[in-house]
C-alpha cells in the first residue's frame, strides 16, 4: 500500500497493475501474515468482481489463467494457499 491509500484503493490499483483488470471491490474475504525481512506482512483478501480489461501478467509473473478446482490441485502454490481460500469458501468453482 502506499501510504494514506485505503485498501479500496489499494486493491484496485494493485489487480490493474498486477493483472491488466479492472475490478469493483467487495468484502474482506480473510487475512494472513507472511514473514518478511523485518516482521510479519499482514494481507488483507477481498472479494473482486471484474469490471474489464485484459487478463495478462504483470511484470512480476511469467504467467496468469483463470482456472478451475482441479487445474488448481495441480499448479504449484504458496503453503496455505489452497486451505485458506477453502476456509474463506473462496476456491473455483468445478
Amino acid at each position: 500500500m502506499e501510504s494514506g491509500e485505503s485498501d479500496e484503493t489499494a486493491v484496485t490499483r494493485e489487480v490493474t497493475e498486477e493483472t491488466g483488470l479492472s475490478v469493483t471491490v467487495g468484502r474482506l474475504v480473510g487475512s494472513v501474515e507472511r514473514p518478511a525481512p523485518n516482521g510479519v506482512f499482514l494481507i488483507f483478501d477481498y472479494e473482486c468482481q471484474v469490471t474489464s480489461g485484459v487478463l495478462r501478467a504483470g511484470d512480476d509473473a511469467s504467467d496468469v489463467a483463470w482456472v478451475d478446482s482441479a487445474t488448481l490441485a495441480t499448479l504449484p502454490t504458496a503453503d496455505g494457499l489452497v486451505q485458506a481460500l477453502s476456509d474463506w469458501n473462496c476456491l473455483p468453482r468445478a
